[in-house]
């Protein structure tokens, strides 16, 4: 069975978490004990309609404040696919936490609140069109976009058209998503309708004749998978044990690990032994292949060599790393004027590093990418550009045209995303 690395998105109080946790409960990946425990403690904290939500959102300020942190993860069984969930959080605070989530997608759920007034304030102020362009801009193809709350406006035909209308238009438009790539799903996480099986209220039934949630999933199209390239996977995170052993995890973007191989580190360049590995959490293998997320202990490296943002790669064909890079950006909508000297944070896979734009080189007709005028004072929002950054840190990357999960930038200031792009030249490789 295939693979698929799904991301859940979308504004704040959109209902993901619910949504998640709902779907694993129909499918059994919680149990009735647990589920019980969570209503319980729920309840007792005032937060009643939070008990599904409790299943991913495991910390305890996350269960205090009764948002999402950091990208939850989670696995179950479709028809079709091993599905590895990654609940990203959607509070603007931490949207880089985003980030990390959607550079592991291969698919997305882009969950809005159907009630009125809530769609319309993840619109205008929220993070709803901020998800979609970034997962957009880090190579995810295919979504659903999960109508939820749909129960609130009872079951609305003409809230859902409104809603689809909206959306649709600016999925299609400015994040150029393919048409036939999106699937449109209204239902109602709290109210069980539409998620594992046809929805049963006459309301929705009445008009909607189309795919419950988890068909709509097992609808997606398979991932391709680059098992036959060198080795490559970007580190999500380290687990440090006692013992001082050392275990870096993340998605195999390429190629294939084992047992006993040997592996480098980059940026440090140092070499490891794969010891051991485990697959989906905690299943221990032998064997992983691209598209696998994996939890991979190392032996014979030196534990503070290894770190969230490196990537591991085949000894023979090391990673590239870098502080100059050129990059073909777009402005989204909304960005502060980008000056020459304008300071960011850029991230790319799972790395983070302070920039500074050095050089605006020219602005790009947005239809045909060609120059339209060379060396702008300023860029402004939508306006698309090749500008030239200077990282205080080198980090691990490659052109996009030679590997998407290296080459995939999103630009941010004062807590927002300001801009997305692609890496169109490493200016200065660093040894």
């Amino acid at each position: 069975m295939a693979q698929l690395n799904l991301a859940i998105v979308g504004h704040v109080d959109s209902g993901k978490s619910t949504l998640s946790g709902r779907l694993l409960h129909l499918l059994g990946r919680i149990s009735k004990k647990e589920m019980h425990k969570n209503e319980k403690e729920a309840k007792s904290q005032g937060k009643g309609s939070f008990a599904y939500a409790r299943a991913l959102d495991e910390s305890t300020e996350e269960r205090e404040r009764g948002i999402t942190m950091s990208v939850a993860v989670a696995y179950f069984d479709s028809k079709n696919y091993k599905v590895v969930m990654l609940d990203s959080p959607g509070h603007k605070d931490f949207v880089p936490n985003m980030i990390s989530g959607a550079t592991q997608a291969d698919a997305a759920i882009l969950v809005v609140d159907g009630s009125n007034g809530a769609f319309e304030a993840g619109m205008k102020g929220g993070q709803t069109k901020e998800h979609a362009q970034i997962i957009k801009s880090f190579g995810v193809k295919q979504i659903i976009v999960a109508v939820n709350k749909m129960d609130v406006v009872g079951y609305s035909k003409d809230r859902f058209d409104e809603i689809k209308h909206t959306l649709g238009t600016f999925l299609l438009r400015s994040c150029r998503f393919e048409e036939s790539s999106v699937c449109w799903v209204p239902l109602s996480a709290m109210d069980n309708q539409n998620l594992v099986s046809a929805p049963c209220d006459e309301r929705l039934l009445s008009w909607y004749s189309g795919p419950c949630l988890l068909d709509a999933i097992d609808s997606f199209q398979p991932p391709t998978r680059e098992s036959e390239k060198s080795l490559l996977m970007p580190i999500c995170d380290v687990i440090k044990s006692s013992r001082g052993q050392v275990s870096a995890c993340g998605k195999l973007q390429a190629g294939t690990l084992q047992n006993g191989l040997k592996v480098r580190v980059m940026p440090s360049g140092e070499l490891g032994t794969v010891r051991s590995l485990e697959r989906d959490g905690s299943q221990s293998c032998s064997t992983a292949t691209a598209g696998d997320n994996v939890a991979v202990t190392l032996q014979g490296i030196d534990v503070h060599h290894v770190r969230a943002g490196g990537v591991l790669c085949d000894p023979d064909v090391p990673v590239a790393f870098a502080r100059h890079l050129e990059l073909n950006v777009q402005l989204l909508d909304g960005a502060q004027p980008m000056l020459a000297g304008s300071q960011l944070e850029f991230h790319i896979h799972h790395a983070k590093e302070a920039a500074r734009v050095v050089k605006i080189a020219g602005l790009l007709d947005p239809k045909t990418l060609k120059v339209a005028k060379r060396s702008p004072r300023c860029l402004l929002a939508k306006q698309v550009a090749v500008v030239e950054v200077l990282l205080q840190g080198p980090v691990c990357v490659a052109e996009y045209s030679k590997c998407r999960s290296l080459g995939s930038v999103s630009l941010r200031a004062l807590g927002n995303t300001v801009a997305l792009g692609k890496v169109t030249r490493v200016i200065e490789e660093q040894k």
